[in-house]
């Protein structure tokens, strides 16, 4: 645990593990899955840690004792050191609010998914604020046509991956937001749909080791997977979404802000909105399997 007295800013990871009681492995995993905690670098690239790690570990290590999820523990954590992390995770953020229970899902059933909620999208919401999360510029590009449409009707858009080259703001299309690869958005899967008549989202976060992006078997990657159609959680997602790609263009980030203020949540008839989604995702399901 913590010990009292010490002062350091600049500690090794093995010396974060003895003073919190958590594992090394379970640190640097916590860091990849949920962007926290978010440690220096040496120029050899190196972790170092300060005392407000420390101490941000501590508490969440007490918030799991009182029964909290991960995710949840370390978002409380987070906000009440009044430092969000600067490498964000919708995923994590999310599933600290929404409280769902992830499912373990093959790359093949999120892009049916994926599929139902855009084309969703792109019959009932009108001017929507969208944004997709692709890992890799190609996973992109094989669905950009997709999404200039979903951008013809939106109030704004942006997809972030690995693009090269910087920002980009082509026209008729999303923003597109490079990735850092210290970034945890880079390690995971997003469609967020949220307009005021409509609003759905899709987050995953990609278990590692299993098999690799674009191989033979890339579509039995797997992935934790949360989705939803809760106007509340989906505006959680879009002002995460928004946050990040503010960091990118700052006043691309304010306007994206501006719209999620200003839009009233999409809470009229969640039964038949959840039916026809949940229609659309069963038929394009079967059509893969």
């Amino acid at each position: 645990m913590l010990t009292l007295g010490m002062t350091t800013t600049d500690l090794a990871i093995k010396d974060v593990a003895e003073r919190t009681g958590i594992a090394a492995g379970t640190i640097r995993m916590w860091e990849q899955r949920y962007g926290f905690p978010a440690p220096g670098r040496t120029p050899a690239g190196y972790r170092r840690y300060s005392e407000d790690d420390v101490k941000a570990l501590c508490q969440v290590l007490a918030l799991r004792h009182r029964g909290l999820s991960v995710p949840a523990a370390i978002q409380r954590a987070q906000e009440a050191g009044g430092r969000p992390s600067d490498h964000p995770s919708i995923y994590a953020a999310v599933a600290a609010a929404h409280g769902a229970r992830a499912q373990i899902l093959k790359k093949s059933t999120l892009v049916a998914l994926s599929k139902a909620i855009e084309h969703e999208a792109l019959a009932l919401a009108a001017a929507p604020v969208v944004f997709g999360a692709f890992q890799r510029e190609p996973f992109y590009r094989r669905v950009e046509p997709r999404y200039r449409r979903l951008a013809l009707h939106a109030d704004a858009s942006a997809v972030f991956a690995d693009f090269p080259g910087g920002l980009r703001h082509p026209e008729g299309g999303p923003a597109e937001i490079p990735l850092a690869p210290d970034d945890a958005l880079g390690n995971e899967w997003a469609v967020i749909v949220d307009a005021p008549g409509y609003a759905a989202c899709l987050l995953a976060w990609e278990q590692p080791g299993v098999t690799e992006p674009g191989g033979a078997d890339d579509g039995e990657r797997r992935f934790e997977a949360i989705w939803t159609i809760d106007p509340a959680t989906t505006r959680r997602a879009a002002q995460v979404a928004a946050r990040l790609a503010g960091r990118a263009d700052p006043a691309f980030g304010e306007h994206l802000h501006a719209l999620l203020e200003d839009r009233p949540l999409a809470l009229e008839q969640p039964a038949p909105a959840l039916t026809a989604l949940t229609n659309r995702m069963v038929a394009y399901l079967e059509a893969a399997a």
